[in-house]
């Protein structure tokens, strides 16, 4: 009986142990990556952001994304991904205005996405 209880609460205790750690990590790693967003966001409205400036960030991106893939649905992984690609082509193609329109949509990805998988009440139930 005694046993029992202490597997139980030892269980319980490192679940709550990781989920407290996975939604620090995820904070961490979308908190680097939007910081990221919010510069190049500031160098294509100012019109001075070029290709490797795209390409930086898509770096980051990817060495962020195989650390999430454990943590978060491939699906929200590869919608960060699409934005990111029509965002870093029109820099390319040097479209300013409409890459404004797609890192402003990367912009609230990454503050949503990472609220989603907290543990809240709203996401419990």
């Amino acid at each position: 009986m005694v046993k029992s209880i202490i597997y139980t609460v030892t269980a319980i205790a490192l679940c709550i142990g990781l989920f407290i750690f996975t939604e620090w990590y995820v904070q961490k790693q979308f908190s680097d990556f939007s910081e990221a967003i919010e510069t190049l966001y500031e160098k294509v409205e100012n019109k001075t952001a070029n290709r490797e400036d795209g390409f930086a960030v898509r770096e980051l991106w990817n060495d962020r994304k195989e650390k999430l893939q454990t943590f978060l649905p491939h699906n929200d992984i590869s919608y960060i991904d699409y934005w990111l690609s029509e965002a870093c082509g029109l820099i390319y193609t040097e479209n300013f205005e409409l890459a404004l329109g797609k890192l402003e949509v990367l912009k609230e990805i990454t503050e949503n996405l990472p609220s989603a998988y907290r543990i809240t009440l709203e996401n419990v139930f």
